[in-house]
C-alpha cells in the first residue's frame, strides 16, 4: 500500500516570455505548494506577483549542493509538496532541474513526481516556421567551448529539421559557424518568442547574419534556430 505521507514534486512549466502563457493548473499548483524551487527568485517572483500568488521561494540552480538536495529530499519524505520551475519553459529540458528529478528517481522512487506541462520554445518556434513534417531533432543549447566545433560539423548529417538554442552574446558567432557547416540550407531564427518584439527571420545563415549585423538591436534576446534539411 502506498504511503500517503510521502510528498510530491510538481515539475511546472512557466512562460517563455509572455506572462499570460501559463496554464490554470500551473497557477493552482504554484499557489498550493509548500514552496517553489526556482533558478532565480527575482524572475519567478515577477511571475508570481503578476498572477497574485503568494508563495515561498527557494533558489535551486545548477550549483545546488549535496546539502540542498538532501534538504529537498527530507522535505519530500516528510510529506511536503514542492513545485519546481525554471526561469522560462519546462524544468529538466536544457535546465538544471533534470539533476533533481534524476536524484529522486534513483534515491527516492516512492516520491510522486507530476508533470505540469506548458509553454515550450521548441514547439512554439516549429509551429510558426512553416516546415512540413512531423520529426525534428532538438539539440538544446550550443556548447560554449568543448564540443562546439563538432556540434556545427554534425549539422550537415541530419535529414530532418534541427532545433537548438543560442544566447544573445553568441548568436553572431553561431550564425557564422552555421553558414560554414550548412551554407545552402534554410535557417529559421525565432527571436524573442511570445514577447513584444517576437519575429521569425528566414534565410541562409549568412543572410540572417547580415540582417542582424545591419540592425544590432535584433541580436538581443533569446534565440531559437531551426536548420531545415537539404
Amino acid at each position: 500500500m502506498k504511503d500517503e505521507t510521502i510528498g510530491r514534486l510538481s515539475v511546472v512549466a512557466t512562460p517563455i516570455g509572455n506572462l499570460e502563457d501559463i496554464t490554470l493548473r500551473a497557477l493552482r499548483v504554484l499557489g498550493e505548494a509548500d514552496y517553489v524551487l526556482c533558478e532565480d527568485t527575482r524572475v519567478t517572483g515577477k511571475l508570481l506577483h503578476h498572477h497574485e500568488i503568494s508563495a515561498k521561494m527557494k533558489r535551486y540552480d545548477a550549483h545546488a549542493s549535496d546539502a540542498v538536495h538532501a534538504e529537498i529530499l527530507a522535505d519530500l519524505e516528510a510529506g511536503k509538496h514542492i513545485a519546481l520551475v525554471s526561469d522560462a519553459g519546462t524544468p529538466g529540458v536544457s535546465d538544471p532541474g533534470v539533476f533533481l528529478v534524476a536524484q529522486l528517481r534513483q534515491n527516492a522512487p516512492e516520491v510522486r513526481i507530476d508533470a505540469i506541462p506548458g509553454a515550450s520554445a521548441v514547439t512554439a518556434a516549429f509551429s510558426i516556421a512553416g516546415i512540413s513534417g512531423n520529426q525534428f531533432a532538438f539539440l538544446g543549447f550550443v556548447p560554449q567551448k568543448k564540443g562546439r566545433q563538432t556540434f556545427f560539423e554534425r549539422l550537415s548529417s541530419y535529414d530532418i529539421p534541427v532545433i537548438f538554442f543560442e544566447s544573445t552574446h553568441r548568436i553572431m558567432k553561431t550564425l557564422e559557424s552555421v553558414s560554414v557547416s550548412v551554407p545552402g540550407q534554410t535557417v529559421y531564427l525565432g527571436r524573442e518568442l511570445t514577447k513584444m518584439h517576437e519575429e521569425m527571420i528566414v534565410g541562409s545563415a549568412a543572410e540572417i547574419h547580415q540582417q542582424l549585423e545591419a540592425e544590432p538591436v535584433r541580436q538581443k534576446g533569446e534565440h531559437v534556430l531551426i536548420v531545415a534539411p537539404k
